[in-house]
């Protein structure tokens, strides 16, 4: 199965990554909840969460801690929050959102054109 994020892992469509492994990658999302939102994708496409490999599931759920202490460092965010949805890319994924007020964990309040230096600039602060 092919889908948006394989083609972003793939390198065939740009991506802000922050975390690549032999098994899970992060980048930034091209619509945030947030400064600093970031998803959290395995590189094998599994649909949904619940169907990972066990071993697999650890490993995403290990990523997902060490970049929500980036987050946390970078940002000084209330908490870092997370949700794993899945309705709008059949790709497994973690978002991780540095909050301050919980509106912004809502897809409702999120920024679909964020400036692109902006998010370069996140970026770059995650993965200091």
């Amino acid at each position: 199965m092919t889908t948006i994020f394989s083609r972003i892992i793939a390198g065939e469509l740009p991506g802000r990554f922050v975390w690549r492994d032999d098994r899970a990658v992060a980048f930034l999302p091209i619509a945030l909840l947030a400064p600093g939102h970031t998803l959290v994708v395995p590189i094998e496409p599994v649909d949904h969460w619940i169907d990972l490999p066990p071993d697999l599931n650890a490993h995403m759920w290990t990523v997902a801690q060490t970049i929500a202490g980036a987050l946390r460092v970078a940002f000084r965010p209330f908490r870092v929050g997370v949700l794993v949805v899945g309705e709008e890319v059949p790709h497994t994924h973690v978002h991780l959102v540095p909050f301050n007020d919980l509106r912004q964990m809502s897809f409702a309040n999120q920024d679909l054109n964020p400036d692109p230096a902006a998010l370069d600039g996140y970026m770059e602060l995650i993965r200091q």
